[in-house]
């Protein structure tokens, strides 16, 4: 049999309404994502530079000349190096908030508004916030060290800290905003399965280790892909904090990007840059999503 009219106009109006639903998101996902990703694709074969009236096609002679380029590997070991200072310190901070957050209570609401509270705050203020933190020699830091009978060490100063001492900011601010997740998580396990533990002799710690953990794998892998990918789109601060210095042992590759588009203004380098940057986020993250995923069970 075959379908009426009115069945058949029908469907093609529920089409058509679920295409004017997806419509918006749909332009602004092409107007602020798919150009800028194809125009960046683009002008990374080129050179354009301020005052050029078109962008010269030069193939591969940005990526070439960057390769070649010392400050870029720097650059690049810094990033990787700053990946490794913050990306598991800010998870295992997140799940041990999650973990002392997960209960009822009549000021848990504040204990958690406060421990999320960084993660909202502008990143000027963090920023300025922290400076005054790591000054020299008058900073709370330092003076801190004073007191103890060390040395002021200056710690934005000196090529071996300044990353460390960026990271300790980041991991603080990052933490609070991986908690939520997590408690999300935690508060998803059926509470059943954690009672069955219970009664089968199960400590805190095994529970912790052999279920809790276990049932937290999906939320785990999402997190640690936010995490990963959030500590590669860092500019402002370094802009704020130390602008590279000393001696680019500060600059990350999202504020090297800046550094190409805005300051030198050679937007064929700069877009280069991003490409490399979008590559190597694809390269770490998408592989190592999809292997681990098989790994985990659903519930």
């Amino acid at each position: 049999m075959k379908p009426s009219s009115i069945a058949i106009h029908r469907h093609r109006k529920e089409v058509l309404s679920g295409w004017a639903l997806l419509l918006p998101a749909l332009i602004i996902m092409l107007v602020f994502t798919v150009y800028p990703v194809f125009r960046s694709l683009y002008l990374s074969l080129t050179k354009y530079k301020m005052g050029m009236t078109a962008p010269e096609f030069i193939g591969f002679d940005n990526f070439v000349r960057l390769w070649k380029s010392s400050t870029f590997w720097k650059v690049m070991g810094n990033t990787v190096y700053f990946a490794l200072l913050t990306v598991i310190p800010s998870m295992v901070l997140g799940l041990c908030l999650a973990m002392l957050v997960n209960r009822t209570g009549k000021h848990i609401g504040f204990i958690r508004s406060a421990f999320f509270y960084p993660s909202i705050m502008p990143m000027i203020a963090i920023a300025a916030t922290w400076l005054f933190i790591y000054m020299a020699r008058n900073g709370l830091f330092d003076q801190l060290l004073q007191s103890m009978g060390f040395e002021p060490m200056d710690v934005l100063s000196h090529k071996e800290t300044v990353l460390p001492a960026m990271a300790v900011m980041y991991v603080w601010r990052e933490s609070g905003y991986l908690m939520v997740f997590f408690l999300s998580g935690l508060q998803a396990i059926n509470q059943d399965v954690l009672e069955a533990a219970s009664i089968d002799g199960a400590t805190g710690w095994k529970t912790f280790r052999y279920i809790t953990l276990p049932l937290l794998a999906p939320t785990t892998l999402f997190i640690s892909t936010i995490a990963f990918t959030n500590c590669f789109k860092l500019a402002d601060q370094v802009i704020i904090m130390t602008e590279g210095a000393p001696n680019n042992a500060s600059t990350l590759l999202l504020y090297y990007i800046y550094q190409q588009g805005f300051t030198n203004m050679n937007y064929g380098v700069s877009s280069a840059l991003t490409v490399i940057m979008l590559a190597l986020l694809m390269l770490v993250s998408m592989p190592r999503f999809f292997s681990q995923d098989r790994k985990i069970h659903y519930t």
